[in-house]
């Protein structure tokens, strides 16, 4: 799957550097609470940041962010509505962070960044659209192929047990799929 905010646009990338505050947060850190309004987006420099959703006490995995890419909760940022997700660190992490309201101001002030903004959305749609299929359509086992192909680094920077709630089966069942995988 894509990345949620894709790599970031050089015009993007220098407005982070610029007016980003650079911050250090440990593993296991919350970025964004389920039920708090997002009011900023991160630039990741290092480590890994993972979006994830508590269904009904099952925690479930949807994106992991890895350095040079921009996440947030869109749907809060977008709606100013509660997040339904949370933000965590997975591993000790530098991000770049931009308050909403200096992401608005910037983007009424340059078109391509505008428009590189709509891009996203379109690319979040897409994600999330195909994510949704690939839950119905795909074996686990075919989902963690494609996780290898498409995402190479997620498998050294990501536990298994966040691994395997993000294809939707347990930890003991992701040992078996990789076994399978490793062995074919």
């Amino acid at each position: 799957m894509e990345s949620e905010l894709v790599k970031v646009s050089q015009e993007l990338q220098g407005l982070f550097l610029q007016l980003g505050v650079p911050r250090s947060f440990p593993k296991r850190h919350t970025l964004l609470h389920a039920g708090d309004v997002s009011q900023h987006a991160y630039f990741v420099e290092t480590g890994c940041i993972r979006l994830w959703h508590n269904h009904g006490g099952t925690d479930v995995s949807v994106k992991f962010f890895l350095p040079g890419e921009l996440c947030a909760s869109l749907q809060s940022m977008h709606n100013e509505e509660p997040s339904k997700y949370e933000l965590e660190t997975i591993t000790p992490c530098v991000v770049r962070i931009l308050k909403r309201s200096e992401l608005e101001r910037e983007a009424e002030a340059s078109p391509g960044l505008r428009a590189y903004f709509a891009s996203i959305m379109v690319h979040c749609l897409v994600d999330y659209q195909d994510l949704f299929v690939d839950r119905i359509a795909k074996t686990p086992e075919d989902r963690y192929r494609a996780l290898i192909e498409e995402d190479p680094a997620v498998l050294d920077m990501v536990p298994l047990h966040f691994i395997a709630s993000y294809l939707g089966v347990t930890p003991v069942s992701l040992s078996r799929i990789r076994r399978k995988t490793h062995l074919s």
